[in-house]
C-alpha cells in the first residue's frame, strides 16, 4: 500500500512539473534559468519577503521531490523501502501450495513472515487451517512448516531451531 501512495506521489509531482514547464526553443541553452538559483533569491539591496517566502517553498518542494524519488528508484532496483525496516513481509508465494490469494489471506491473520511460519506446532497450524476454510489440510499435505524452514535458511543464513511439538 505504501509503495502506491509513494508511486501516486511521483507520479503526480512530475505531472505537475512537466505542466508547469514552458515549452523550450533550440536556443533555451543561452537564456537564464526560469527558476533562478538560491544565490539569487536575495538581491543585494535587500530582501523581498514574498519572494523568500516563494524561494523557500521551493527549496522544501525539491527536497520533497529527491525523497520521492529516491523512493522510486529503491523500489525500481528491488531493494526494501525504509519504510517497511528489517521486519518486512517475506514472499510466502514462494511456498509451494500458497499462491495470492492464500498469501492474502494468511497476511490478513497476520503471517508474514517465513520465521511465523517455520515455528508454527500442531495446534498451530490447526488453528490457522480451521481458519482457511477454503483450503482444508493444505498445510500439512504440502509441508508448508518444512518449506519455511528451508526458505527462511536460505534468504537469511539462519538455522531455526527445532520447533516444540505440541499436543493438540
Amino acid at each position: 500500500m505504501l509503495l502506491i501512495l509513494a508511486a501516486l506521489a511521483v507520479g503526480l509531482a512530475a505531472g505537475y512539473a512537466l505542466g508547469r514547464a514552458r515549452p523550450r526553443s533550440p536556443d533555451s541553452q543561452e537564456r537564464a534559468p526560469i527558476v533562478p538559483d538560491r544565490t539569487d533569491a536575495v538581491p543585494a539591496g535587500g530582501a523581498d519577503p514574498e519572494r523568500q517566502r516563494l524561494v523557500d517553498e521551493l527549496d522544501a518542494a525539491r527536497a520533497e521531490t529527491a525523497r520521492y524519488r529516491q523512493l522510486v528508484i529503491d523500489i525500481e532496483n528491488n531493494t526494501p523501502p525504509p519504510l517497511l525496516g528489517p521486519g518486512a513481509p517475506d514472499d510466502l508465494k514462494l511456498i509451494v501450495g500458497v499462491g495470492p490469494v492464500l498469501e492474502r489471506m494468511l497476511h490478513q491473520l497476520g503471517v508474514a513472515t517465513f520465521r511465523q511460519v517455520a515455528y508454527w506446532s500442531d495446534h498451530d497450524i490447526d488453528v490457522i487451517d480451521a481458519k482457511l476454510h477454503e483450503f482444508p489440510g493444505r498445510i500439512r499435505r504440502d509441508g508448508w512448516v518444512t518449506q519455511a524452514r528451508a526458505l527462511h535458511q536460505s534468504k537469511y543464513g539462519e538455522a531455526l531451531p527445532p520447533r516444540a511439538e505440541t499436543a493438540r
